[in-house]
């Protein structure tokens, strides 16, 4: 009986791998192909056996390709894949054409296909895993959960920009936001936590990690968020600026003689923590080196802190009362210092913090960090895996009923 569900992420040298049966919570095994193109790539498998958890690393050829990768995860998971009802896939960017979960056709490759210029770093790569796993698993169905479909909410005020509205009309240039299928989850395990239904609650949540976004979320709708047309505005990220002044690429052509393409890289993979420290994008590394006083650390990190609180700030403003304010993600969830930071270049906010509850990352019950009589504060730690494979399920089920 087909009843597990396999969930992609297809990324530039990297897939990320995660097998759920249909409860959609916790993963029967994950798996991550690394350095895909590169001189050492590797397949590391992660399942429990007979209790233990164990870690399988699979050392491939140089300059294994996605495709290959592929291969030899389906030859080492193939007891587990034989039960295969559909594969879920990560999309960036659905445009104006997804506002929501779709069982994929082939119209809808071909839409997708027209995308890749709103997210050139990430749609084509999503789309290869999909044709990847089209190839491999011809008769499963597979679907497609957009980062973007969560943020369709968005009123006009929020998602139009100050340029001529005909470059909306014609070329559909507006804010898009993304992380929304994280937004997603948080939202609905924050509103569960506190025993309050999702319609009547109001949040503001900072998903901070490589990539850092900020959504206010209305009775349980995204009202406005922090990134825009592209993954590239709002925050100051780990390899990508945030939001910069429009015409810095005109300045910086002329001056530098760079080309818009050259700008356009520097700015998503060379600039955010890891140009400003001239050291890392890792926030790990960057508190390390701060502590011994590298000049370089110490000003990327105080920048994100304060760009983080001004963004959320201003999303604040979205919000005519908020239940709380939510930290996800790999620096939400893990750092306690940056997020004390963080709300302390808030500066209008009196938020005090439960040093015991932020260092433990949150109560285990609520993810409370906050002190009673604060501005209520939590830590909820983002599963987007579980969310597509919830997605992917259900649409599958629906195409059953109504065939």
């Amino acid at each position: 009986m087909s009843h597990l569900v396999l969930v992609v992420n297809c990324g530039s040298s990297s897939i990320k791998f995660g097998l759920f049966d249909n409860d959609a919570q916790h993963p029967i095994l994950t798996a991550q192909a690394e350095q895909l193109n590169e001189a050492t790539p590797s397949l590391t498998i992660h399942q429990e056996i007979n209790g233990e958890k164990t870690d399988t690393v699979h050392n491939l050829p140089a300059s294994s390709s996605h495709r290959d990768a592929l291969q030899v995860f389906i030859d080492q998971t193939s007891d587990h894949l034989q039960h295969l009802a559909g594969v879920g896939h990560r999309v960036v960017h659905g445009g104006e054409a997804f506002h929501q979960s779709v069982l994929l056709t082939d119209a809808h490759l071909d839409t997708l296909a027209e995308l890749n210029d709103l997210a050139p770093l990430h749609n084509p790569l999503n789309l290869l895993g999909i044709r990847l796993c089209h190839e491999f698993f011809p008769d499963a169905p597979q679907v497609a959960v957009f980062d973007t479909a969560f943020h369709h909410s968005l009123p006009e005020s929020a998602y139009l920009y100050g340029v001529p509205y005909n470059w909306y009309e014609q070329f559909h240039v507006r804010r898009y936001g993304f992380h929304g299928t994280s937004y997603r989850f948080v939202a609905q395990e924050a509103a569960r936590r506190l025993n309050k239904p999702l319609d009547q609650v109001n949040f503001l949540i900072a998903h901070l990690g490589n990539g850092c976004s900020a959504t206010a979320i209305r009775h349980g709708e995204s009202v406005d968020t922090s990134m825009g047309l592209t993954p590239l505005d709002g925050m100051i990220m780990g390899t990508r600026s945030g939001s910069i002044d429009p015409g810095l690429h005109q300045h910086m052509q002329h001056i530098s003689h760079l080309s818009l393409d050259d700008i356009s890289a520097q700015l998503n993979r060379a600039s955010g923590l890891k140009g400003l420290s001239d050291l890392s994008n890792d926030m790990r590394t960057l508190l390390e080196a701060e502590a011994a006083q590298h000049e370089g650390a110490q000003r990327a990190v105080q920048v994100y802190c304060f760009r983080a609180a001004r963004e959320l700030a201003a999303l604040n403003a979205s919000l005519s009362s908020r239940d709380a304010l939510i930290f996800t993600g790999g620096i939400g969830e893990h750092s306690g210092v940056i997020r004390r930071r963080i709300l302390a270049a808030w500066r209008n906010e009196k938020f005090r913090l439960d040093d015991e509850l932020n260092a433990r990352h949150g109560d285990p019950d609520t993810g409370r960090i906050s002190q009673t009589g604060s501005p209520l504060v939590l830590v909820i730690p983002t599963n987007e895996e579980s969310m597509i494979a919830k997605d992917t399920f259900s649409l599958i089920q629906s195409q059953a009923s109504h065939a």
